[in-house]
């Protein structure tokens, strides 16, 4: 039996990019998904801020023969450490025999399918025309989410972004606006969330906000709002009027016991689970209808799973061992 190999952070930005992995979702999860056995995500904490998650997926189907369980430790503090505050190892298993496959960087495949989960819904959901991205937050995970959105809607022309920490915002406008990467987007750094959300048409948030950043009263007509931050009830990232004016859709059911933008709501009968319009399967499939018309607001809250964990790293595993060969 073959040793298990490990894939390095290297390799997997060596495979991975953002139009490649939104394809293999967009293809693979409407195929894939009702095989995949996902219990819920179990958290534990090992102190008052932080947390050990972990988060296992199975497949019965012989396309997809893997066990992909991924160990995350969240540190929030360790952003006064320079430190990210998400570490993560994925570890792949072959499903018919249990052989162990592969160990990977858990912490980099999450940013990809993280964010392509975010831009396959922005494909469906935000308009065509959308030409202003606000990305509220500047860590780790901000410029996957920005190369996702501006892979999945070519039409965007500006970037603006706003963190709590202005110099980190301006540091990561200029990182990408001297990428030959991007040419034809404009990058900017802006202060002013008050100012700045009027703007977009696509409004991206990754952030650990415990208050809300995204007032609804201030999303333009036809926006379309990405929420990634949260999943805990104390974390919310827009407030309830966010929520009302806009169709809200998930990228799976977890969402609604785990997100605490539509907990809130629920709680508080500003919409109720039966409000909530569809999941990204559904979306994906036709099933459930995404926007309507160019100005209603739509709603994007993901909170993740373990099934795109395993199609990421199915994609990751494949291309790697072909290579090798």
């Amino acid at each position: 039996m073959d040793s298990p190999i490990f894939i390095s952070s290297d390799s997997l930005h060596s495979i991975l990019n953002h139009a490649t992995l939104i394809h293999h979702f967009h293809s693979s999860l409407p195929a894939v998904s009702a095989s995949i056995t996902t219990p819920t995500r179990q958290s534990f904490p090992v102190s008052p801020s932080a947390s050990l998650l972990l988060m296992p997926s199975w497949s019965s189907s012989p396309s997809l023969p893997y066990i992909g369980v991924k160990l995350v430790t969240y540190f929030p503090q360790n952003s006064a450490l320079n430190l990210p505050g998400i570490h993560a190892n994925y570890v792949l298993f072959n499903s018919t025999t249990g052989q162990p496959l592969a160990s990977m960087d858990g912490t980099v495949l999450t940013l990809y399918r993280t964010a392509c989960v975010s831009g396959l819904a922005s494909k469906i959901l935000a308009r065509d025309d959308s030409k202003v991205l606000v990305m509220i937050g500047a860590g780790a995970l901000a410029p996957h989410l920005i190369k996702a959105h501006l892979s999945a809607k070519p039409s965007l022309r500006k970037v603006i972004i706003w963190n709590r920490t202005m110099n980190k915002a301006t540091g990561l406008a200029q990182n990408l606006q001297t990428s030959d990467a991007h040419k034809g987007v404009c990058f900017e750094a802006n202060e002013s969330l008050e100012e700045i959300i009027p703007l977009g048409d696509i409004v991206s948030c990754a952030t650990n906000s415990e208050s809300p950043l995204v007032k609804g009263e201030k999303l333009k007509p036809g926006a379309h709002l990405d929420l990634v931050g949260s999943f805990k009830h104390t974390m919310k990232e827009c407030d309830d009027e966010a929520i009302k004016r806009g169709r809200v859709y998930v990228d799976n059911a977890a969402a609604l016991v785990e997100a605490g933008e539509l907990v809130g709501a629920f709680e508080r009968g500003v919409i109720g689970e039966e409000d909530v319009c569809g999941n990204l399967v559904e979306l994906i499939e036709g099933k459930k209808v995404g926007r309507r018309d160019c100005e209603e607001i739509t709603v994007f809250k993901s909170v993740g799973s373990g099934v795109v964990d395993v199609l990421a790293a199915q994609l990751v595993y494949e291309a790697y061992v072909k290579n090798r060969c």
